[in-house]
């Protein structure tokens, strides 16, 4: 069976992290958010798997290829153009422009096919869904949940009679939403639903195909499921993702590595002793980082590969990105680290370099100036280099 994974956008609204990472491509606990959707695919036995890009797609393209390795086959429709120097501008379509792209290129959707957003955590019967869509007659079946009012107008609100789509609102003012179900980012569609997405032009989902499929009175339909969904389309949501994880509160995704004590999980060869540093689970420390004596550590947390948490930093409540070096004595409480970036869970960031505070927060690969040539002569040694940048 045949899907699409949605993965043109710029994601603006999870920046700073998406200056360098296309949305899709997010960690969630060492795995590409991506890699998590291609496997619930692949599940249910849809194994050939388009992906449209545009906004830093090579990052995409590179990291899962052909698809070989994840036992799919996956192919690329890039949105966009090349200019005079080469370099590649991104163009996106909208979502359903993006579906319409690929059928104008060569009609690849030839059956009932799957289209997925990719900034949803989503553990979804999608066979179970497949039947029902195709027991409706529906030309288009969007999956709906039940969520808390607070949050609908971050969503496609869905309002539905016996399951037929009556009324679809695209992020409405909180006031103005009909329902608190909304649209969680998974879409089963009928190869017929080309004839109501014009070539050639940005065009939504949403915004634009939904009501379209209202006003023509076209078999649409909204199927509420039960099932675990977090959208990572804001950086609060991310954040959320990553402490809910770890909490437990998230069945469908394990913990990596090794659990070395109740709640603290490793990668291979982490530096640390134990006896010397408090650490409170749930934490996840990534291979080859580095914990100083006397650092603090409270869950949830997650510090990725290849960091170094110096003596009396604190991490609590926190993600760490890879690379990143946190200074002696750093407070860290509900903060992400992201390169030059530090990040608080409601997405307010600063940029440590700019504000002069790279001292306490720099990448793990740099070597401080104010240390002593000893100190310096064993950083160079453990990083295996003569030439640190300093």
């Amino acid at each position: 069976m045949k899907a699409m994974i949605l993965a043109a956008g710029k994601g603006t609204r999870v920046r700073p992290f998406t200056y360098t990472l296309p949305k899709p491509m997010l960690p969630i606990i060492r795995k590409p958010l991506m890699e998590y959707l291609i496997e619930l695919l692949r599940l249910h036995g849809f194994t050939d798997i388009i992906v449209n890009v545009s906004h830093l797609a090579k990052e995409i393209e590179t990291y899962f290829g052909d698809g070989s390795r994840f036992a799919v086959q996956i192919d690329y429709s890039f949105e966009g153009r090349i200019d005079d120097e080469g370099k590649l501008i991104g163009e996106p379509l909208g979502t359903a422009g993006g579906m319409k792209r690929i059928q104008d290129f060569y009609p690849f959707f030839d059956d009932t096919f799957i289209v997925l957003c990719g900034d949803g955590l989503i553990d979804v019967d999608l066979k179970a869904a497949v039947e029902w869509h195709r027991s409706k007659d529906s030309i288009a079946t969007v999956i709906v949940k039940s969520v808390s009012k607070d949050i609908v107008s971050n969503h496609g609100v869905v309002v539905t009679e016996e399951g037929r789509v009556k009324s679809f609102q695209s992020k409405p003012p909180l006031d103005e939403a009909l329902s608190n179900i909304v649209d969680t980012g998974v879409y089963i569609f009928e190869p017929e639903i080309f004839k109501y997405i014009p070539s050639g032009v940005e065009y939504d989902i949403g915004s634009q195909l939904f009501p379209k499929l209202i006003e023509i009175g076209a078999p649409f339909y909204g199927l509420e499921m039960d099932f675990e969904w977090i959208d990572v389309g804001k950086t609060p949501n991310y954040w959320q993702a990553i402490h809910d994880i770890l909490s437990g509160k998230i069945k469908n995704v394990q913990i990596p590595g090794r659990e070395i004590a109740p709640g603290i999980y490793t990668g291979l060869n982490v530096a640390v002793d134990w006896d010397k540093v408090d650490i409170t689970g749930p934490v996840y420390i990534g291979g080859m980082t580095r914990i100083e004596d006397g650092a603090k550590i409270v869950g949830p947390s997650m510090i990725s590969q290849n960091c170094w948490i110096c003596s009396g930093a604190t991490v609590d409540n926190s993600v760490i990105f890879e690379w990143s070096r946190l200074g002696p004595g750093i407070r860290l409480i509900d903060k992400m680290v992201f390169g030059r970036y530090c990040v608080d869970k409601t997405g307010q960031t600063i940029d440590v370099q700019a504000a002069a505070l790279d001292w306490l927060i720099t990448d793990a690969r740099r070597v401080p100036e104010y240390y002593t040539p000893l100190e310096r002569q064993a950083i160079e040694e453990l990083l295996g280099t003569n030439e640190p940048n300093y």
